[in-house]
C-alpha cells in the first residue's frame, strides 16, 4: 500500500499511528499484529482502558497525540512534497524489515523515484561520527565511491561528517544512495544538508518512519539505525567508520540479526 489514488483504510490507520507511536515501539507493534491497525486506531480515538503492555500515564499521552492525528492531511502534505507512504505488504516494501518483528516500522515515508525494495536488495550502510577527522571523511567518500562503482547502494543517515561524505562519494561516482532520516523526510535535517538531501532525493531516495514535519530527537536517531542495512538490505554488509555511540548501536542491531559489520578504526592505507 502506498500513496497512489484514494488511500485505503489500512494505509490511513498506519499513517495515523505514525503520529502516535514512536519508531520501534514494540508494544504498539504487537497491538498492530494482534488486533490490526484499524482496531488500534479505534481504541485510541474512543479512549477507555489502555491496551496491554503500557501504563495509564503512557496511554494518556498516546490519547493526547491521537487527538492531533490527521492522516489524510499528512498524506496530502506528503504528496505535495513528492513523498509516498509505503506499508508492509506493498510490492515496494523491503521484506527484510519484517525480521524486526514487533519493532518493524508501521510504514516508510519515501521521497525519490527509485523502487525501495529493489534498491534494498544490494545495499550497504556507511556510517560514522559527525565530528570526524578529514581522514575519516576521506575514507568514507573513498569507500562509497568504490561501492557505488561496484553497483552497491550506499545508505547513510544524512548527517554531518562521515554520513555526508559517504553520500557525496556515491553521488559523485554517479551511483545510488539512500538517506535514512530521523525526522519527516519533507524537512531535511540537519538544515546545513538541505541541498545535499534534496540532491539525494533527485538521484536516490530519502526515507524515514516519521510523518511530515516531525522533528528528530536523540532517541529517534538511535532507533533510526535499526532500519539501516543489513536490516534494510539482504544482510550483505554494514561498514561503520570512525564509530561513536550511535554507530556502535547500529552494529548492535546488525549483530542481533546475525549480519556482518565492519569497521575502519585507523589508517586504512596501512600495508
Amino acid at each position: 500500500m502506498s500513496v497512489v489514488g484514494e488511500p485505503d483504510d489500512e494505509l490511513l490507520a498506519r499513517v495515523f499511528l505514525t503520529r502516535v507511536l514512536e519508531p520501534g515501539d514494540e508494544a504498539g507493534g504487537r497491538w498492530v499484529r494482534e488486533f490490526g491497525a484499524g482496531k488500534v486506531v479505534r481504541r485510541l480515538t474512543e479512549g477507555g482502558r489502555p491496551l496491554p503492555g503500557v501504563s495509564h500515564k503512557r496511554w494518556k499521552g498516546m490519547l493526547a497525540r491521537a487527538e492531533g492525528a490527521r492522516p489524510r492531511e499528512d498524506l496530502a502534505v506528503a504528496r505535495e512534497a513528492g513523498v509516498r507512504f509505503v506499508c508492509p505488504g506493498h510490492p515496494e516494501w523491503p521484506g527484510q524489515l519484517d525480521d524486526l518483528g514487533d519493532a518493524r516500522p508501521l510504514g516508510l515515508w519515501v521521497r525519490g523515484r527509485a523502487g525501495l525494495r529493489i534498491w534494498a536488495l544490494k545495499s550497504v550502510a556507511v556510517v560514522g561520527a559527525r565530528a570526524c577527522t578529514e581522514y575519516g571523511a576521506h575514507m568514507a567518500a573513498t569507500l562509497a565511491v568504490g561501492l557505488a562503482e561496484q553497483g552497491w547502494v550506499v545508505v547513510s543517515g544524512g548527517a554531518y561528517g562521515v554520513d555526508g561524505a559517504a553520500h557525496r562519494g556515491a553521488l559523485g561516482a554517479g551511483g545510488a544512495t539512500v538517506a535514512v532520516l530521523a525526522c519527516g523526510v519533507d524537512r531535511p535535517y540537519p538544515r546545513g544538508h538541505t541541498q545535499l538531501i534534496s540532491r539525494i532525493a533527485e538521484q536516490g531516495l530519502v526515507i524515514g518512519e516519521l510523518p511530515p514535519g516531525d522533528h528528530p530527537t536523540p532517541s529517534r536517531f538511535i532507533l533510526r539505525n535499526r532500519v539501516m542495512p543489513p536490516s534494510l538490505g539482504e544482510g550483505r554488509g554494514c561498514d561503520a567508520i570512525c564509530g561513536g555511540s550511535v554507530q556502535l548501536s547500529s552494529c548492535g542491531h546488525d549483530h542481533s540479526s546475525c549480519n556482518r559489520c565492519g569497521a575502519i578504526p585507523g589508517s586504512g592505507d596501512l600495508r
